[in-house]
């Protein structure tokens, strides 16, 4: 057994030593590394030695297989670099590297998705700034002074008075303090809270939308989510409307729709209760008409917002929120 080795080390080596191409190399590889190679067969007499002598001849094999790879791998980057001397540089016998294919970004693809609804509905689409005064982004809102969002620990303050957006209601008002009634706009973007876990993340994506004109109602709050939800589930998805609370709109209400794990029958994700909170609406308070100069006995308006992450999850079976931001080309891929 052990002339067996040293027998094969000599032959390989003399091969590798005359290859002359990557041809070559490999069938070398092939003939000794290979599953069905010479030293898999020694590797398989193992069982015919005495006891005692199975180790000591293993590791010899180990080591000839170490030296071998080694000695392979030297002489393919001694042919490499041959090949670009000689003036050739490539060689055609080497398999391609296919390039990695982009994919648009889930959330991407949601916000596109989300547009494409609502500029269908004859919303615009409007933007702003990203650092807000406490003014547009509460006090204009009708946030009193002692509300909890406006704590240190769920807002990200920069100085006393500016902070980073909590959410684009802001552009709500900006937009309405710059025109006269009718308004129907979405405002997408940033926004920022003290808040991370598998479904939250201290930023992320959201969409509000703000409609204000005469004869505004409830009724048409209803009609536009009810035909974005269909759109962007499915038909066949069920709504459900919750009374809720919300400084800027009254009344209020959360927005569920039938589970899309379980299609409303109970789970663990809908905590059996068959549905899942997807947004918030409301009609617009009419302090807030009244901040921004409209009068709330003349024109009435509905609002509503959506987390971009909270739909995407939704929409594509996402459970960790963290996913969206870690750029694994395997998640990415899939969309």
């Amino acid at each position: 057994m052990a002339l067996d080795i040293e027998a094969l080390r000599a032959e390989a080596q003399d091969l590798i030593k005359a290859a002359k191409d990557m041809d070559c190399l490999s069938q070398i590889r092939i003939r000794y590394l290979g599953r069905k190679g010479e030293l898999t067969s020694l590797i398989k007499n193992i069982g015919h030695l005495p006891q005692e002598e199975r180790p000591k001849f293993g590791e010899r094999l180990n080591q000839l297989k170490l030296a071998l790879t080694r000695e392979i791998d030297e002489k393919q980057e001694a042919i490499k670099k041959l090949s670009a001397k000689t003036g050739t540089g490539l060689d055609l016998t080497l398999p391609g590297i296919r390039p990695e294919r982009g994919r648009k970004h889930p959330l991407t693809q949601i916000l596109e998705e989300t547009y494409h609804i609502f500029t269908g509905l004859g919303f615009k689409i409007a933007e702003g700034p990203e650092i807000e005064t406490d003014y547009y982004n509460f006090g204009a809102l009708n946030f009193p002074d002692d509300h909890p969002a406006r704590d240190m620990h769920d807002s990200f303050y920069l100085g006393t008075d500016n902070l980073l957006r909590t959410h684009t209601s802001p552009v709500q008002i900006r937009v309405m303090k710059s025109q006269p009634p009718p308004v129907r706009i979405i405002a997408p973007g940033k926004v920022y809270r003290r808040d991370a876990d598998i479904t939250h993340t201290p930023m992320f994506h959201q969409v509000e939308g703000l409609l204000v004109d005469n004869d505004v109602s409830f009724s048409d709050l209803k009609g536009v989510l009810t035909s974005f939800v269909h759109q962007m589930f499915g038909p066949d998805k069920r709504l459900r409307f919750r009374p809720s609370f919300f400084p800027f709109t009254e009344p209020s209400a959360e927005i569920d729709i039938s589970c899309v794990m379980c299609m409303g029958k109970g789970c663990r994700v809908c905590s059996q209760s068959g549905w899942l909170e997807i947004l918030g609406a409301g009609m617009v308070h009419p302090n807030v008409l009244n901040e921004v100069g409209y009068d709330p006995e003349q024109v009435t308006g509905f609002a509503f917002g959506a987390g971009v992450e909270r739909i995407a999850m939704l929409k594509y079976g996402v459970d960790d929120i963290r996913l969206f931001f870690e750029n694994d080309i395997r998640f990415l891929r899939q969309f």
